[in-house]
């Protein structure tokens, strides 16, 4: 069925109206699923169809995950005598895919506000994972009506009765309420659009009120400008409409405004409980900022919706560019992604190392991992970027307080007491590796707050653990020691007091800051020896020999030596006395002490990229990797 069918955006009644989102964790099938929704709804006819078809980054084609969420109008057409109970009739679905993994909670979140239903997707081969709990409490904190469905019960190893039944209790239903679809081959899907027709509450709002929509996203297009999604609550947007943003006041004219199905279509105007996009032809970024409500220059609304509430940053890393002349690059850069991705953070920063820069903020390291990605590939940039760490604070002995998101910025003198931020972890696994998963999180310096069986086979265990300790290679080992079957979801839980020192990395006696870290006394030994052997093996030699150490203030716990480049000086010495060439020697060993009190050490880039790819060494008494 094409969208002509359905009735034109603008003069859409909002009872026939159905937005919701798929929440899911990561490879539960959610793009699946909406493939074969687009294809079921005839938006995308066969010839265009592709798998993950609103996955518009190669970033997300080529991982296999979402990271942006993508919304989408698609026409049902509800047959008479349905065995659902649906009224008959053709409705308008608005459906937004989103993301899965724990670091784009916030794309989530911000979908949510603007849907009225929630599919909650779980891979009936694998059951609940920790972030599908974490996404389900996000929808309910929403006020969101649940629909439970199991995915891919095609699948031999599927076992769809035990995992109905440990949802149903998790929703608060009966196992026959959750339904059961196969994304892949189709199976029971046009059930699931009935339901969703039947379940989803059509959105409220009122019609002749003055307009008020509330910008959900945001996308920077090269030609276009600023190119905004909204969602329509009261009133409605009209093209050639004079429109004003509300937290800044700024008017514009709206020169294009319609919807996405999926690809964009043009409309006269969009009207209450509709999504769509609105184009005004702004250039600065800065003019549409997500959670911002936008109403009509003239009669508009006096009240703004409520915005969203803005994430901590979890981790922050410096982003540099190689070559110095691309730092102006850079920043516009990272205003055009900000527009896309409003969960980074970023203010600039100098390094005596690595020069001009940005500190930026991400809620993790895949969010990080993501963003370098996209700086990359998006706007030609080379960037180094800098060990993750998370925000300290520090209290001196005469009561004054300093807070830390760079070792650089670690103060000297008498330290009180170091704070460091601790999450709550929620761990959920099949109960066989429950030794193992302790062990790593004790390792982790985590403690353990309580631990319940989600069934007999599986348990969901909550940690506290320091924040500097997980945004490592936390994930990476807890996936290993379990095969790949844990999960993990984790949220701020405020600061606990820590041994925690800085470790300097010193070449020639002098510190150089890129190579700086924050970790545990118990884990400093090990980090020093570490980064020294790794900067050995990096640093070329030079004309002197060069000392590399690591040191807690005066104290050096690391050393290693790059040996000086020598010539052969007594290549013309075929014999004859030995105080000849004793002469040669001390005159050659004068020259490389002059040498090593004038000189600098060069540090390559790809050392420095090199280097900082490294982890965190973890607080076990070896100081291992």
């Amino acid at each position: 069925m094409s969208l002509k069918s359905a009735p034109k955006p603008g003069q859409t009644d909002p009872s026939i109206i159905r937005n919701f989102c798929i929440i899911a964790h990561i490879d539960h099938g959610k793009s699946t699923l909406a493939d074969r929704m687009l294809q079921l709804t005839g938006v995308v006819d066969e010839r265009a169809a592709r798998a993950q078809y609103l996955d518009r980054m190669d970033i997300e084609r080529e991982r296999g995950i979402t990271i942006k969420s993508q919304a989408v109008r698609m026409p049902w057409t509800v047959p008479g005598g349905n065995e659902q109970g649906a009224e008959p009739g053709t409705y308008v679905l608005n459906m937004i895919d989103t993301p899965g993994h724990v670091d784009f909670t916030y794309e989530v979140s911000r979908s949510l506000e603007a849907c009225e239903a929630a599919v909650l997707l779980v891979d009936a081969a694998q059951g609940i994972e920790a972030q599908t709990l974490a996404n389900l409490y996000l929808a309910m904190g929403a006020d969101l009506h649940i629909i439970p469905v199991l995915n891919k019960i095609d699948l031999p190893s599927a076992n769809p009765e035990k995992y109905a039944a440990e949802l149903a209790g998790l929703v608060g239903c009966e196992p026959e309420d959750v339904l059961q679809v196969s994304a892949k081959t189709g199976l029971g899907v046009e059930a699931l659009l009935n339901e969703i027709v039947k379940q989803t509450p059509p959105p409220e709002g009122v019609a002749d009120a003055p307009a008020r929509a509330l910008i959900f996203d945001s996308v920077y297009d090269t030609y276009r400008g600023v190119i905004t999604y909204v969602r329509v609550v009261d009133g409605e947007l009209t093209h050639r409409d004079r429109i004003k943003m509300m937290s800044t006041g700024a008017t514009h004219e709206l020169l294009e405004l319609g919807v996405i199905s999926p690809e964009q279509v043009k409309a006269d105007k969009i009207g209450v409980g509709e999504v769509g996009y609105l184009i005004t032809g702004v250039k600065d970024v800065r003019q549409s900022r997500v959670g911002d409500t936008v109403t009509t220059q003239h009669h508009g609304a006096e009240e703004s919706l409520g915005g969203y509430k803005h994430p901590n940053p979890m981790v922050y890393a410096g982003l540099y560019p190689i070559d110095g002349d691309q730092f102006g690059d850079l920043r516009e850069a990272l205003e055009k992604l900000q527009l896309n991705d409003a969960a980074l953070t970023y203010e600039p920063e100098t390094s005596g190392a690595l020069g001009f820069g940005f500190r930026c903020g991400f809620l993790g390291l895949l969010h990080m991992e993501i963003t370098r990605d996209r700086l990359e590939r998006e706007f030609d940039l080379d960037l180094i970027s800098t060990a993750p760490n998370v925000v300290y604070e520090v209290q001196m002995e005469d009561g004054s307080e300093v807070v830390v998101t760079n070792p650089s910025e670690y103060p000297e003198g008498k330290i009180a007491e170091v704070r460091e931020p601790v999450v709550k972890a929620t761990i959920l696994s099949p109960s066989d590796y429950i030794g193992t998963i302790m062990e790593l999180c004790q390792q982790k310096r985590g403690s353990l707050q309580g631990m319940d069986y989600l069934s007999e086979d599986r348990v969901e265990m909550r940690y506290t653990l320091p924040m500097g300790e997980i945004v490592f290679d936390f994930f990476d080992q807890l996936k290993s020691r379990t095969k790949g079957y844990a999960s993990l979801d984790y949220e701020r839980s405020g600061e606990q007091a820590a041994d925690l020192v800085k470790v300097d990395i010193l070449l020639q006696g002098e510190p150089v800051d890129a190579f700086s870290a924050i970790v545990h006394r118990e884990a400093a030994y090990g980090y020093g020896v570490m980064m020294a052997a790794k900067l050995k093996e990096l640093i070329p030699r030079q004309q002197f020999e060069v000392p590399i150490q690591a040191a807690i203030g005066a104290r050096v716990i690391a050393r290693e030596n790059i040996r000086a480049i020598r010539k052969d000086v007594l290549a013309k010495c075929y014999g004859g006395d030995i105080s000849r060439k004793r002469k040669l020697l001390e005159k050659q060993k004068a020259g490389k002490k002059r040498m090593k009190n004038i000189g600098t050490v060069e540090v390559p880039p790809e050392a420095f990229v090199a280097a900082l790819a490294t982890s965190q060494p973890s607080t076990d008494k070896a100081g291992k990797k």
